[in-house]
């Protein structure tokens, strides 16, 4: 084991018909489950899809940190 860590990023989108925040939840729970050793995350951009003169959907672009494997 090094006394370093080395860092990955990923770039998704997450969305979701409630909310910000579970559009956050649901981009960071489908990432676990192919991702190892999530780190942090970043919102980088937050849009929406309109329907009807309403919020249709929630989208949140997320930078998602990971640690390399042994690093």
């Amino acid at each position: 084991m090094s006394n370093h860590h080395t860092y990955k990023k990923l770039e998704l989108v997450g969305s979701s018909t409630t909310s910000i925040e579970d559009a956050i939840q649901n981009a960071i729970a489908e990432c676990s489950k192919s991702v190892n050793h999530l780190d942090w995350f970043e919102v980088v951009e937050t849009r929406g899809h309109i329907v009807d003169g309403k919020v249709g959907h929630f989208q949140v672009t997320l930078k998602i940190g990971f640690r390399i494997e042994n690093s």
